[in-house]
């Protein structure tokens, strides 16, 4: 398995939450595909909030297992990447989130707490799970450097 820098895993982390949030099945629909990380980071953040929805619905209408399997998909997509494709996308995630103003930061936190708050206690432990694993992967400086660019509470 190759090294993510912490910002990565985090990143990495940040988008495997956003598809542990969707809720409990209520169609047979499938999954949606994976998008590719590339042309994700060439969209504009309209765009991406626009993708981001439907991959949400898609999920809120896929079964457990198909959520799993997106989870998974999207897992192995990211690991897929050469360091140097991570190290550009861990860049420009970074860029475009310097862009933002203190409002439109405070707005995705917000939108973050609610799809954590929306999910089952079932839901939330595996994220739990999922953070722990990220955190015992990753070596002491990793998670010290993780710590220092943590705002206080």
């Amino acid at each position: 398995m190759r090294r993510f820098t912490a910002f990565s895993r985090a990143l990495w982390s940040a988008a495997l939450a956003l598809c542990l949030q969707a809720g409990p099945a209520r169609a047979q629909a499938g999954p949606p595909a994976v998008p590719d990380p590339q042309e994700w980071s060439r969209l504009t953040p309209q765009q991406q909030a626009q993708r981001r929805d439907e991959i949400q619905r898609r999920l809120q209408t896929a079964t457990p297992a198909q959520r799993q399997a997106f989870r998974e998909a999207l897992r192995n997509r990211l690991q897929s990447l050469t360091p140097e494709q991570r190290e550009r996308l861990v860049d420009a995630t970074r860029e475009r989130w310097n862009g933002l103003t203190p409002a439109q930061r405070e707005s995705i936190a917000a939108e973050r707490r609610a799809r954590i708050q929306a999910m089952t206690p079932a839901e939330r432990r595996a994220l739990l799970r999922e953070r722990r694993a990220l955190l015992e992967s990753m070596s002491p400086e990793e998670r010290a450097a993780m710590r220092e660019k943590l705002p206080l509470r």
